[in-house]
């Protein structure tokens, strides 16, 4: 099995492609893919960069050039929910595009024209492995629900109770729902691990760098534990 793992920042997937053994490294799209072992497992590990075009951008060329079995985004993200706070990890169950909004059209926010689904829907078995990761770290809490993504940085406190009120959602990034999209359309299976830095939904939303170092850690342990057990 050929795992895809993307980060959208180099801290986010640093320590990984630091543990790997690299058979190769191929770049393209301005991404360098790292494509090597660890714990035994096959994987290429990149960095996207920030926002759903690039990421849209890498996990393609994870299938075409690659031909992943299975993609992984990990990384840190926002909180929503009122009781997940920075050191938190949340496993996504499903994840939407917030800012899709085509409502004058007809459509409900984050639904994406034409498109047969309104949630990319994680699989199941990826999901199963990241929760039982969780379970067996004793010092993370970890939640799994709905994920959003958009191309916004959300640091507005009435802008977070909105995704939680409109979309019943977590945690938002800006890049999990772009790749998930992507997955989906090529039949592969994906889960999507964040940690979360801050929540202005609970007052932590100052608390970005403060947190993100332990936020990159936190989702690499879940990561490293559910590749140890693939």
């Amino acid at each position: 099995m050929r795992i895809g793992i993307i980060g959208a920042m180099p801290e986010e997937v640093a320590s990984l492609i630091a543990e790997m053994s690299i058979e190769k490294k191929v770049k393209k799209a301005m991404m360098e893919f790292n494509h090597g072992r660890i714990y035994d497992k096959e994987v290429v590990i990149v960095v996207s960069g920030i926002g759903k075009v690039n990421a849209a951008v890498c996990t393609q060329i994870l299938v075409d050039d690659f031909n992943v079995d299975a993609v992984v985004n990990v990384g840190i993200a926002g909180g929503i929910g009122t009781n997940i706070y920075p050191g938190d990890v949340v496993v996504a169950t499903d994840l939407v595009q917030h800012d899709m909004d085509t409502t004058s059209f007809g459509d409900k926010h984050g639904q994406i024209p034409n498109m047969d689904v309104f949630d990319f829907k994680c699989d199941e078995k990826l999901v199963e492995l990241a929760k039982k990761a969780c379970e067996e770290i004793k010092d993370i809490n970890s939640f799994s629900g709905r994920i959003v993504s958009g191309d916004q940085f959300i640091a507005n406190v009435d802008k977070i109770r909105w995704l939680s009120e409109e979309f019943g959602a977590l945690s938002c990034e800006m890049e999990g729902a772009s790749i998930a999209h992507v997955a989906y359309l090529n039949h592969k299976p994906f889960v999507v691990i964040r940690s979360i830095s801050d929540n202005a939904n609970n007052g932590a939303h100052m608390d970005y760098e403060k947190f993100k170092e332990i936020s990159v850690k936190n989702s690499n342990r879940i990561l490293r534990t559910m590749l140890q057990a693939m």
